[in-house]
């Protein structure tokens, strides 16, 4: 255990950025791919798009409910263990879906045992990033979620050619050897204490406190309705694409496309978060919003340069947000809190990763297409926008100095000590 006073902002840090790149490129990037084979699994399986689309959901939610679990367990043993666990998990969920026979199989394979390894590997790893970083917490962890853009950019076609060359058993067999390098990545974690850990007490009472801070339950209802919404175009635009008359192999190439953009977006707004005065959470709102309307924006295109330059809006947007997404809530709740706050707000907001694809896949079944789905995709994470306004600060205008995580209060959250005057200023 490395003992630190503050965030070292960087040194072995940057290890724990590398680790995390991977472990988001092998857990998203295989999610956001999904798509690739649901054309395919509902098929061979012969069931309605509404049924498929629980795959992805059910190992979404089950990644996101399970992480205060992880985030427990890496309290009180250190992130290191438990994200080797679950890469086991992931890997072993994914090869026994190559022998599946019916949906409920690959229920309980992909979206509970994969699922399960999802969430003992991402939430700690990024609650360690964020214990190594302050000043550069923003670009670090857009640095990190960049492995998401590139896997996606890599995993869709090749998902779709191993689909058309060993089906899409011997295709999950190969994602399960992927997955297995969640291992060596859980390997890189190195556990670091801070001197704000004594003041926050055990994992008890920071929920107690979590529970008790408004502005936290507020950004939870927004993640949760950005969630809600965000995961459509992963699941459903290949989908949607062969509706218009693409052929399978241009669809998922859209879908790299608009990696490509969330690859730059995540750099770009990592850096803008570390570098623009004022609140991150007011970039976030500024993020989520254009991606909501570009998310409803799809169905109204017909015509392939139209689909393309939406594709690069919404992997731009959407990319952008991520990092900031994880920056906010040190913010809120500072570090000490952070394995915490990360798994509890994870929890929550599987309730949108759960519904989000199922709902837009029975919207589909009800109305042919899939143009209610998109639109009501981008009106929930409109909601969350609404939602983020409300936060502290919102609307205050901060030098550079003032906004970061390390100057907000590390005494926990139900404290009743003071402010130096000094440390009050214009706020």
């Amino acid at each position: 255990m490395v003992q630190r006073a503050e965030p070292p902002d960087g040194g072995w840090g940057w290890m724990v950025v590398l680790s995390a790149f991977f472990q988001s490129a092998l857990v998203f990037g295989v999610l956001r791919s999904f798509g690739v084979f649901f054309v395919e699994l509902v098929a061979v399986f012969e069931e309605q798009a509404a049924r498929v689309s629980w795959i992805a959901s059910i190992g979404i939610a089950v990644q996101q409910f399970g992480s205060p679990i992880g985030s427990a367990l890496s309290t009180k043993l250190g992130p290191r263990p438990v994200v080797m666990t679950g890469g086991v998990l992931a890997a072993l969920g994914m090869l026994l879906a190559s022998f599946a026979t019916s949906l409920t199989h690959l229920y309980l394979s992909i979206g509970l045992l994969s699922g399960s390894g999802w969430a003992l590997t991402f939430t700690p790893t990024l609650a360690c990033l964020s214990r190594y970083f302050s000043r550069r917490r923003s670009l670090a962890t857009g640095l990190a979620l960049t492995g998401v853009g590139l896997s996606s950019f890599a995993f869709a076609p090749l998902f779709q050619w191993l689909l058309n060359h060993y089906a899409w058993r011997g295709a999950l067999l190969l994602v399960s050897a992927f997955s297995l390098h969640l291992v060596a990545c859980g390997a890189l974690l190195r556990p670091l204490s801070l001197a704000e850990d004594t003041a926050v007490g055990g994992p008890g009472a920071q929920l107690i406190s979590l529970l008790r801070h408004g502005p936290f339950l507020r950004y939870t209802l927004a993640l949760t309705l950005i969630n809600t919404g965000y995961f459509i175009p992963y699941v459903h635009l290949v989908a949607h694409l062969q509706d218009l008359g693409w052929d399978p192999l241009p669809a998922a190439f859209l879908l790299s496309v608009a990696a490509i953009s969330d690859l730059v977006g995540r750099v770009a707004s990592g850096w803008l978060g570390d570098a623009v005065p004022g609140p991150v959470a007011r970039l976030l709102m500024f993020w989520t919003t254009l991606t909501g309307v570009s998310l409803a924006l799809f169905p109204m295109a017909r015509a392939p340069t139209a689909l393309v330059v939406l594709a690069v809006v919404y992997g731009f947007t959407s990319g952008a947000l991520t990092p900031v997404a994880f920056s906010v809530l040190p913010e809120l709740v500072g570090t000490g809190r952070i394995y915490c706050g990360l798994g509890l707000v994870q929890m929550v907001e599987s309730i949108g990763g759960l519904l989000g694809a199922p709902l837009s896949g029975y919207l589909r079944d009800v109305t042919g297409n899939y143009t209610a789905s998109f639109v009501v995709a981008g009106a929930f994470l409109l909601a969350g926008s609404g939602v983020l306004i409300t936060l502290p600060r919102f609307f205050s205008c901060f030098s550079a100095s003032t906004s970061r995580p390390q100057d907000l209060v590390k005494a926990p959250l139900d404290s009743k000590v003071p402010l130096p005057m000094e440390m009050l200023g214009k706020d």
